[in-house]
């Protein structure tokens, strides 16, 4: 069980983080449809983006494992044993990401908070 990088981790956030925002974006305008036609409440992109980000990870990482970013890294989610995590620990994991402090812990604990905090790792196929 090799862990990976911090170039890994990043080209994993770059390519995740563009099909979030693709994914945010496209909720966002089917609602901002709605909201000029049907006078819904408007709300603002980031809370899009964040519900999704948050769906994003929890569901493609507890199904699979991994997400398209992790694909293309080869690379996966594993709990700090070796063994495939719990649901629980995906949540965390989602959950947290959703924290701006999260990248900031990488210094201080070699890996970012939601990896430190959900007892996973990010490691090689």
């Amino acid at each position: 069980m090799n862990e990976v990088g911090i170039g890994t981790r990043v080209l994993n956030f770059l390519v995740d983080t563009f099909l979030v925002w693709l994914m945010g974006y496209g909720l966002y305008k089917w609602y901002v449809f709605y909201v000029f036609y049907y006078n819904y409440k408007p709300y603002p992109f980031y809370m899009f983006f964040y519900g999704s980000l948050f769906l994003y990870y929890f569901v493609l990482e507890s199904i699979f494992t991994r997400t398209p970013g992790k694909y293309v890294t080869m690379t996966r989610v594993r709990s700090a044993g070796g063994k495939r995590p719990s649901i629980l620990q995906f949540f965390l994991r989602s959950l947290l990401r959703l924290t701006l402090i999260d990248p900031f812990f990488i210094p201080f604990l070699d890996r970012p908070l939601h990896d430190a905090l959900s007892k996973t790792r990010v490691v090689e196929v």
